[in-house]
Formats: structure tokens, sequence, C-alpha cells
């Protein structure tokens, strides 16, 4: 019986070994495949501790980018839904440009209703328009209204 005993005591601690063995073998492997997630610099190797602390701080650093864009996203759907959100950051667009095309024979009308913060975008056409399309622009004009630019242009088109 004594026999017995022994066996399965020794069993057991085999078992022990086995299990703590497969377990470190396994802490290992996520420990480098987090490493692996990291964004590599090229500072020499760290120890265990110190990874562990730089892999929570760019989770953390994930994880408040997030949220960030969750509430941009927010904003933005709150935006199409209202024009005039007050809660809406400035760097996030009001309402998005419009362009309207007429074209009579050879005869190209141009409608832009943009904001003040896509005003650029006029030029961008004119510069499509007269560079690219080689059209002839005989007539350019623009008005504002509040944070409205309504933009006009007529052009030749050969």
């Amino acid at each position: 019986m004594d026999q017995s005993l022994s066996n399965t005591s020794q069993s057991r601690s085999v078992d022990r070994k086995t299990i703590e063995k497969n377990r470190r073998i396994q802490m290992k492997a996520l420990s480098s495949e987090l490493n692996s997630l990291l964004p590599q610099t090229s500072r020499a190797p760290l120890t265990l501790p110190d990874q562990l602390d730089e892999a929570a701080n760019y989770i953390k650093e994930l994880q408040v980018n997030v949220e960030k864009m969750t509430e941009r996203k927010r904003k933005l759907a709150a935006t199409g839904s209202s024009s005039m959100s007050s809660s809406v950051d400035v760097s996030v667009p009001r309402r998005l440009p419009k362009i309207e095309i007429q074209e009579t024979g050879s005869i190209l009308h141009v409608f832009l209703v943009t904001s003040v913060e896509h005003k650029f975008i006029f030029h961008e056409i004119i510069s499509v328009l007269s560079d690219e399309s080689g059209a002839e622009i005989t007539h350019a004009g623009s008005s504002t209204v509040d944070d409205t630019v309504f933009h006009t242009l007529h052009c030749k088109v050969y």
C-alpha cells in the first residue's frame, strides 16, 4: 500500500511539473505575441516587466484613440442629422460641398455650394476645367452668405 501512495505522489508531482512547464511555455508564447504587436523601437531589448509596462501603456493609448474616434463618429453622425449642432467640433465640416453641372451646347455652367472650410474646392475645379479639360473660363464668380459660399463658373468647351 505504501508503494501505491508513493507512485501516486510521484505522478502528481510529475503532473504538476508538466502543467507548470506547459503554463510557462504558453506564457512565453503569449508574451512574444504581445511584444510582436507593439510598435518596434530601435533600442535594446527590454526586460519582461518593462515589456509588460510598455504593452500596458500602448494598450491605454489605443483605448484613448478608440474613444476619440468613437466621439468623432458620434459628432459626425449628429452633424448629418442636424446641421446646426452646437456640440460639433470646428474641424468637422457642417455640410458637404454640392456641385451642379449644366451643359448647353459648348457652354458649361458649374454651380458649387460649399462652406467656408471647403472654398479651396473652387480652385481645384477651375484647374481641372482649364488645365486638364482645355475649357476656356468665360466667367467666374462667388458670393458668401454667413458660412456658405456660392460659386458660379461659365466655360466654353472645345
